[in-house]
């Protein structure tokens, strides 16, 4: 008999809720260690839920193979567990078994192992970034309140680094400003190696060679959104993907009014984020993507210029992922190659 199997997930155990077609309900619970007996109650036409945390890909990936369908559940759409007034790990596996039961749980996509490895690295990256970013603004500020003016950009590099440690400064800003570089330049050995991680190819998805041929996509940018992405098949057309990254207006309608709003921001922020990164850097070698943000520019202003070259930007990824595209000249739309991803 098919089982409708609500799973509430913790580090180390879990909680299962069985739920037969007639309605009849049964609760055990299993060590994580001891995943291979919860296999063995497992039937090829059973189906399972379990809510989206740091363990449940691998969870997901140790089922399967055994059952009908696997489905993970996005907490920030299911409500129904979070706001719920009696909360325990029983309650929860019954409510995810009840509503998989009648097809009603909001999934969330899953990634395979090597996808979700490559977004952990990705996310890293970016906090490293941040950390970065947050010291060389500390030292400008210290700088600043010295009466030393100093460039933005002179701190990215080592040289720029060097530079500042051999003003003539009080003994007590300069303690600060040392520990500050060597903790700069700690993250950019950091952040390096990174990102020679991300251009090897053994680490690369399926797609990255296609995304690197467009102009204004890195290494970096293709890792981050094809860690993003996934599985282009998920995305019917690329309405569904520019939604997906949070670029479409809200909408707010009621009886004949209807009203735009600002963009979602649904998503991934680090790949919303790498988006525009790299459709910035793309305005500088094509033409016609800068052509289009210059007219919204002049129109709406440089803030949403930005948002609609991005989308601009990822219609023309969605258009090489799907088609197996790379480009011999992304500007001119000549076409090196179509077929599988690469």
């Amino acid at each position: 008999m098919k089982h409708y199997i609500g799973i509430d997930l913790h580090k180390d155990s879990f909680t299962a809720c069985y739920l037969d077609q007639s309605g009849k309900e049964k609760i055990l619970e299993f060590s994580l260690s001891k995943i291979g007996l919860f296999k063995k109650t497992l039937g090829k036409e059973d189906e399972i839920a379990v809510e989206a945390v740091a363990n449940s890909i691998y969870f997901c990936e140790e089922l399967v193979q055994l059952v009908d369908r696997v489905v993970m559940v996005d907490p920030g759409q299911f409500k129904v567990i979070s706001s719920s007034s009696k909360k325990t790990d029983k309650q929860d596996a019954k409510k995810l078994a009840l509503y998989l039961s009648k097809g009603l749980l909001p999934e969330a996509r899953i990634m395979t192992s090597k996808q979700a490895r490559l977004k952990s690295l990705v996310g890293t990256r970016t906090k490293l970034v941040n950390q970065n970013t947050a010291l060389k603004n500390k030292i400008h500020n210290i700088l600043c309140s010295l009466g030393i003016s100093s460039k933005k950009g002179s701190l990215s590099k080592d040289k720029g680094l060097d530079a500042v440690m051999k003003l003539s400064l009080d003994s007590m800003a300069m303690m600060e400003i040392e520990i500050l570089v060597d903790q700069i330049k700690s993250l950019n050995r950091a952040i390096a190696k990174i990102e020679t991680e991300l251009a090897d190819p053994r680490n690369q998805l399926p797609g990255h060679a296609n995304l690197t041929s467009i102009k204004g996509i890195g290494d970096v940018g293709a890792a981050v959104l094809m860690s993003t992405i996934g599985n282009i098949s998920d995305f019917p057309d690329s309405k569904k993907i520019t939604a997906y990254f949070g670029l479409v207006p809200s909408v707010k309608k009621s009886n004949e009014t209807i009203h735009y709003g600002r963009i979602t921001k649904r998503g991934s922020k680090i790949g919303r984020t790498i988006l525009v990164q790299c459709a910035l850097i793309a305005l500088k070698n094509n033409p016609h993507l800068k052509s289009f943000y210059d007219r919204i520019k002049k129109k709406r202003g440089g803030g949403k210029a930005k948002v609609a070259a991005a989308r601009k930007l990822l219609e023309f990824v969605y258009l090489t992922l799907s088609q197996g595209i790379i480009w011999e000249d992304s500007n001119l739309g000549i076409i090196k190659s179509q077929g599988q991803l690469k």
